[in-house]
């Protein structure tokens, strides 16, 4: 059987999630952080994007439906990190529905750009699912963790 250290899982999240540099990996100062923050983009899906589908894969349609970014920072807005997993440390808040689309939300999707393909980094199940729709303004809590095992 084959893993990943905690210590490779830890030092990946921080640098994707948190644009911290990852010490000792390579020569010199290891991985380092991107010169700007930058955002990662979550999306809603009506079914699994897969392991081979881009971030448009399945995506809600309704009207007036856009991807939401998230800063690549701990604190406010962004992400928290702890030993192989990340959550969200506030609420992600969709646009409001103006007229109907696709009716239920099942999985989430975090990825590279703001519309469009995109490449979709990570993937999960939504609990619960979120009805989308018009007047409807869509939520991801806090408490979604991403594990990296």
């Amino acid at each position: 059987m084959s893993g990943k250290s905690d210590t490779w899982e830890n030092g990946w999240l921080l640098l994707f999630f948190n644009n911290v540099a990852f010490a000792d990996v390579g020569d010199g100062p290891g991985l380092q952080p991107s010169g700007t923050v930058g955002s990662l983009y979550m999306s809603l899906h009506t079914q699994s994007p897969t392991v081979t589908g881009n971030q448009g894969s399945y995506e809600v349609t309704y009207a007036s439906y856009a991807r939401t970014a998230v800063p690549r920072a701990s604190g406010a807005g962004g992400w928290s990190i702890s030993g192989d997993g990340v959550s969200l440390v506030d609420d992600v808040e969709f646009t409001e529905g103006t007229a109907g689309g696709s009716p239920t939300a099942t999985h989430f999707g975090i990825g590279s750009d703001i519309s469009g393909s995109g490449h979709l980094f990570y993937f999960g199940e939504l609990s619960p699912t979120i009805v989308t729709g018009e007047g409807v303004t869509p939520v991801i809590d806090s408490g979604l963790i991403i594990d990296e095992r």
